[in-house]
């Protein structure tokens, strides 16, 4: 739908200058979204690499990738200058010894991916745009267990951090089972969720944020979820096996 200029000029200021930022807005997003969109999937801890397409970077090219959620700079080269630099301290140190840019093709792999890296990218080479979406899916470890016994799902951190806040959730049911909030010093498990299956059997450790199930049941088998600012999204795959089905497995075996 278009509006005519005596159509725009008959409104009143305040309503033609809505439109007209409505419209400048429309168009900023109609260039963004124009780009091309690649989809990256990667699980957590395992490398990534964003591909430019290039064989080799022209003697005039300059090239630049930005972390859209952020709007930031994370690596350029500039062929003009001879220069090519990554900027992985910015964010926090978030990227830090984690960028690699191919000074050939202008390239960059991402090393040692966390779920935080999630989101888009964009690389500009001279006029040309392309933008890629990478989700990044938390480390998945097996862990057995049978029923009655106890089992702990390690963070695998010795301490936490004074700003941190810590949550682990039953993926398996969307549920959210403990949590630590260093900021307003308290910890919580919720145990009286899903109809009461985990009351007084979750605890948490308050310095590692390691999480304990006691008197395992065959309903606690499924997905467990760490996530933090500092330790990527660790998944848990829990498996609980009755004293019934471990003597018909020896049996089958036989």
């Amino acid at each position: 739908m278009s509006l005519s200029f005596h159509m725009i000029c008959g409104l009143k200021p305040l309503k033609m200058f809505w439109i007209v930022l409505f419209c400048l807005c429309f168009w900023h997003l109609d260039g963004v979204f124009g780009d091309e969109v690649e989809s990256v999937s990667v699980v957590g801890g395992y490398s990534i690499t964003l591909n430019s397409g290039l064989t080799e970077i022209m003697d005039d090219d300059w090239i630049q990738w930005t972390f859209w959620i952020e709007n930031t700079l994370l690596a350029e080269i500039n062929k003009q200058t001879d220069s090519m630099t990554v900027y992985d301290d910015v964010l926090d140190g978030r990227f830090r010894d984690r960028l690699k840019l191919d000074n050939q093709t202008g390239s960059l792999t991402i090393t040692d991916t966390r779920t935080t890296d999630s989101g888009r990218y964009k690389l500009q080479m001279n006029s040309v745009g392309k933008c890629f979406k990478i989700t990044v899916f938390g480390v998945l470890k097996s862990v057995s267990v049978k029923e009655g016994e106890s089992v702990t799902l390690n963070s695998g951190v010795t301490e936490i951090m004074d700003d941190d806040m810590l949550q682990w959730r039953f993926v398996s049911e969307n549920t959210l089972i403990a949590e630590i909030n260093k900021q307003t010093d308290s910890m919580a498990v919720y145990d009286d969720v899903l109809d009461g299956r985990f009351r007084d059997r979750l605890k948490l450790d308050n310095q590692t944020g390691s999480l304990t199930i006691t008197n395992m049941r065959i309903s606690d088998f499924g997905v467990y979820q760490l996530h933090n600012n500092y330790i990527m999204g660790i998944m848990f795959f829990l498996s609980v096996h009755s004293e019934l089905n471990i003597r018909f497995i020896s049996f089958i075996s036989l």
